[in-house]
């Protein structure tokens, strides 16, 4: 008699929004779900500090990124060559980045552990209570396993403070629906303690966005309004992330290969949207039309690391696109296309994308 063969699970790897800890005790968020085989492509977040406003008792953290805007990250690269061991260049991207080698690795932090483990602990202050609501509501709203969801951020180091957001993590791509339409019930109700954010929080937050990104106040607000995955529960502000499984994620590092062409602006007609919720936020295109720069027929893709326009626009809009123009050469069948990036050194803040 034969025996029953079980499908053997996908091993857990890095993903994105995890975060690693180094030897030296520094924090680094993973970006993305790609990476080199010995490295980990990550940002650094936080350092020691001993009048850090992170931290609990004497251990404490600064935040040696103070925004989430590429010139704020370039200061963390500056901070990095003192650890030169942690700036890499890729000849896959064509750039140098921050990489945590996996030998300086002292501790990998993942949400969904966090969050299980913070399930199991009696003792939890306001803001892990609410975190462990916020996700438990979600979770029997949407159909969706608490096993899918996730703890991130300061939460997930045990760093927060009372000032703290609350960053949930959804895991994924087959989930990220029935989140939203969740999550739209949620903030359509009455009495729930989940809320958009008012209006004058949007409109602190278009002042905000608009002074760090080359968008107008309008422009900004009307990203903000469209951010489903942002909110107030019971008066604590919440993000919720989509992040991709191991089984989401076919490509390898090195399967492509990128090639920068000068800067370019387009507008053009979203033609799917179903991966710009995730990061890097992926928008394919049609009827592209191309503003200073050289006439290429084949630009498929924008693409964007900034997470302020992750979501923003829906298959049939059109967007309009200033960001890095890059060749992409398919090494597995030698198919090469263009693609706009957003979030580049080289445009050092001036990217964007916008609604038309």
């Amino acid at each position: 008699m034969l025996e029953a063969v079980q499908a053997t699970p996908t091993l857990r790897g890095f993903r994105d929004r995890d975060y690693v800890q180094t030897k030296e005790g520094y924090f680094f968020c993973i970006v993305g779900p790609i990476h080199p085989e010995d490295r980990i492509i990550a940002y650094l977040k936080y350092v020691p500090d001993p009048l850090g406003k992170w931290g609990k008792a004497e251990t404490r953290f600064r935040r040696a990124l103070g925004r989430y805007t590429m010139l704020d990250l370039l200061e963390t690269l500056k901070f990095l060559e003192r650890h030169p061991e942690y700036l890499y260049d890729s000849s896959v991207l064509s750039i140098v980045i921050s990489a945590v080698p996996l030998e300086r690795i002292s501790a990998h932090l993942k949400p969904e552990e966090k969050l299980s483990q913070l399930m199991h602990i009696e003792d939890l202050d306001a803001l892990q209570r609410k975190a462990i609501e916020l996700a438990t509501i979600i979770s029997d709203e949407s159909g969706i396993p608490i096993e899918y969801f996730g703890v991130t951020g300061s939460l997930l180091l045990d760093i927060h403070q009372d000032f703290s957001d609350i960053d949930l993590i959804v895991y994924g791509a087959k989930n990220s629906q029935a989140v939203k339409e969740a999550l739209t019930r949620l903030y359509g109700e009455r009495r729930s303690p989940i809320q958009r954010f008012d209006e004058e929080r949007v409109r602190e937050l278009g002042l905000t966005k608009a002074q760090m990104y080359p968008l107008t106040y309008e422009e900004a607000v009307t990203i903000f309004k469209r951010k489903w995955g942002r909110g107030l529960f019971r008066g604590t502000a919440f993000s919720v992330h989509l992040v991709k499984l191991e089984e989401d994620v076919s490509e390898r590092y090195g399967d492509k290969i990128f090639e920068p062409e000068g800067m370019v602006r387009i507008e053009a007609t979203v033609s799917d949207a179903s991966e710009a919720a995730f990061l890097p936020s992926v928008y394919k295109v049609e009827d592209v039309k191309i503003f200073d720069a050289p006439i290429v027929r084949d630009i498929y893709e924008v693409v964007s690391y900034e997470g302020l326009y992750g979501g923003m626009a829906e298959k049939g809009e059109k967007i309009v696109a200033y960001g890095k123009l890059e060749r992409v050469m398919n090494q597995k069948d030698g198919i090469g296309y263009y693609r706009v990036l957003v979030g580049s050194k080289e445009a050092m803040g001036s990217d964007y994308i916008k609604l038309k």
